[in-house]
């Protein structure tokens, strides 16, 4: 059994996760296995309700 390391990230947007997740792993986004796990929420007219976009994200061995 392989031991992957994977870390939850969350953005405004989906885009935005990713962007932090190849940050992190220093590796572009070919290089990353991404799940996302919810895609955000926005609030009615900028108010409350607003959720956060969430992935998990791994790095893809060679």
């Amino acid at each position: 059994m392989r031991n992957v390391q994977s870390v939850e990230f969350e953005g405004a947007d989906v885009e935005d996760a990713i962007e932090k997740a190849m940050k992190h792993f220093a590796a572009p986004r070919e290089m990353l296995n991404i799940k996302v796990v919810c895609e955000e929420k926005k609030g009615l007219f900028g108010m409350e309700g607003a959720k956060p976009a969430k992935i998990k994200v791994s790095k893809k061995r060679a």
